[in-house]
């Protein structure tokens, strides 16, 4: 997966698949998954500076915890909101 480290979303994004902290769906791309681990999720933003950092790109802290941040809330949590209503809709 290439990132883009100008595109903050994008290079969070990376970050975030790379340290496993959320996956996405195997059967809905478009939706992604927070794990729900903490280290996972310290990682990503580790990572995410160190990506960002190696380029010369600078991101202030604030930007990288928010987009972070909004990226975790907009995840589904620990699984993926689409299977799990068909699945309901088959019992």
């Amino acid at each position: 997966m290439p990132v883009d480290t100008d595109d903050l979303e994008s290079a969070m994004r990376y970050a975030l698949l790379t340290t496993r902290a959320t996956v996405i769906c195997p059967f809905h791309p478009e939706v992604m998954i927070r794990v729900g681990d903490d280290a996972a999720e310290t990682h990503a933003y580790c990572r995410a500076r160190s990506i960002i950092k190696s380029d010369g790109t600078r991101w202030e802290r604030e930007d990288l915890m928010e987009e972070i941040v909004r990226q975790l809330t907009d995840a589904a949590d620990g699984v993926c909101p689409r299977c799990a209503q068909l699945v309901a809709s088959h019992n």
